[in-house]
C-alpha cells in the first residue's frame, strides 16, 4: 500500500512538473497515466515514459516540453528526435539519482528506483539554494528552465464582443435593424484582458550573493514569458536595468551578459538610493505605475533607512501591488527585525520567501493574483 502511495505521488509531481512546462496534463489524463503505470513495470524507465507520453500529451506541440521535463524531473537524457518507431525513451540510469537525505547521488543499477529518484527530487526543490552542491545546483538550473512564471492580468479599455458582460447597444440596433426592426438578441461586450506589467528589483550586493543566480534564473523566466511587459533591474550601490541581456533565450548565456552588464556585483547595499533613482528615472515615466514591483533582497540597508522608507512608500503610491521577496523568510525562526526591512515592509502587499524552488513557484501564484 504505502508503494501505491510512492507511485501516486511520484506521477502527480510529475504532472505538476508538466503543468510548469507548459503541457496541460489535465486530471483525467493524469488518472490515465496511473490506470497505465499499474499495469506496466513502475520499475522500468521505458515503460514509465511511454505511459506519461501517451496519456499526458494531447499533441504534437507538447511532445518536446514532455521530453525536456521528463528529463529533468527523473534525472536523465531527453530522447533525440527521430520516427515514432525508432525513438527511444531516456535512459535514467545514464545520470546520478539523488538521495534524499543529502542530495548526493551514486550509480543507478539495472532497475532504478523511480519512486526514491522523484523523492531526491522533491526534496532538492525545497532546498535552500544556498545550501547546494554544485551537483545540485546544476540539476537545479534544469529545472528552473522549466519554471513559466504566470502573468498578472488588467481589464484593458477595449472591449470585444462577448457572450456576457454590458449590452454592446450598437450592435444590437444593428442587428435589429438588419432582423427587421425587432430586438430579437441583446449582444454583449467586455473588457479584453491584458499582462499587466511585472518588474523586478534584484539585489545584488554581497549578502544576496548565494541567492543572485537563482533570482535571476527567475527573473529570465519571467522575461522569457512575457517580454514585452516584464522589466528587471539589478540594485546594490547603483541602478542597472539587465532586461534585454535576459531576453537571450539561453539562460547560462542570459545570466553571463547580465553579469557582465552590472558593475556592483557583491558590492555593498543602499536600496533608499537606488529605488530613488528607480523612480525618478523609471517609475515616475510609467515603468511602475500600475505594475506589479517584486524586489528581491535580504533589507540590509548601509544607507538611510528613513530614505528607503519614504522611496517604498512612494513606490507603493505608484504601482498596483508591491511585493517583497527575502529568502532569508524560509528560514525558522526568522523575524524581519533589520532597518531596512522594518522601513520596507509598512508598504509591501506581500511578504514571501525566495530561498528554494518551491519558494519560487509560490512567489509565481502571488504574482499572478497581485
Amino acid at each position: 500500500m504505502a508503494a501505491e502511495r510512492d507511485v501516486v505521488g511520484v506521477v502527480l509531481g510529475f504532472a505538476r512538473t508538466l503543468r510548469a512546462a507548459g503541457v496541460a496534463a489535465s486530471p483525467d489524463r493524469v488518472e490515465a497515466m496511473l490506470s497505465a503505470v499499474a499495469a506496466l513495470d513502475v520499475l522500468d524507465p521505458t515503460d514509465v515514459y511511454w505511459a506519461g507520453r501517451l496519456t499526458l500529451c494531447a499533441g504534437p506541440d507538447d511532445l518536446d516540453r514532455y521530453d525536456a521535463a521528463f528529463a529533468a524531473y527523473f534525472g536523465g537524457e531527453a530522447p533525440r528526435r527521430t520516427t515514432p518507431a525508432a525513438q527511444k525513451p531516456p535512459t535514467l540510469a545514464s545520470s546520478a539519482p539523488l538521495d534524499a537525505g543529502t542530495g548526493t547521488g551514486e550509480e543507478g543499477e539495472d532497475s532504478p528506483d523511480l519512486a526514491a529518484q522523484a523523492s531526491g527530487q522533491e526534496v532538492l526543490r525545497h532546498r535552500d539554494v544556498a545550501d547546494l552542491t554544485p551537483a545540485e545546483r546544476e540539476h537545479l538550473r534544469r529545472l528552473f528552465a522549466l519554471l513559466v512564471p504566470a502573468t498578472p492580468m488588467r481589464a484593458s479599455r477595449r472591449r470585444r464582443a462577448a457572450p456576457h458582460g454590458s449590452v454592446h447597444a450598437s450592435r444590437t440596433v444593428r442587428r435589429a435593424l438588419r432582423d427587421g426592426g425587432e430586438v430579437t438578441r441583446l449582444l454583449h461586450r467586455r473588457a479584453r484582458p491584458r499582462p499587466r506589467r511585472v518588474v523586478l528589483l534584484v539585489d545584488v550586493s554581497g549578502s544576496m550573493a548565494p541567492y543572485a543566480d537563482a533570482l535571476l534564473r527567475f527573473a529570465h523566466a519571467a522575461v522569457r514569458a512575457r517580454p514585452a511587459s516584464t522589466e528587471v533591474f539589478t540594485v546594490g550601490t547603483r541602478l542597472t536595468r539587465v532586461t534585454r541581456e535576459l531576453r537571450l533565450r539561453d539562460p547560462d548565456r542570459a545570466l553571463t551578459a547580465s553579469g557582465e552588464a552590472i558593475p556592483d556585483w557583491s558590492g555593498g547595499t543602499r536600496l533608499g538610493e537606488v529605488l530613488k533613482a528607480f523612480l525618478d528615472r523609471w517609475g515616475q515615466r510609467g515603468t511602475a505605475r500600475g505594475a506589479v514591483v517584486v524586489v528581491c533582497s535580504d533589507g540590509w540597508e548601509r544607507g538611510s533607512a528613513d530614505l528607503l522608507g519614504e522611496q517604498m512608500a512612494r513606490l507603493r503610491r505608484l504601482a498596483h501591488a508591491v511585493v517583497w521577496v527575502n529568502p532569508h523568510k524560509g528560514r525558522d525562526g526568522y523575524e524581519p527585525l533589520t532597518a531596512g526591512m522594518q522601513a520596507a515592509l509598512p508598504s509591501v502587499d506581500a511578504f514571501v520567501a525566495g530561498h528554494s524552488l518551491a519558494a519560487f513557484e509560490e512567489l509565481s501564484g502571488v504574482i499572478s493574483r497581485a
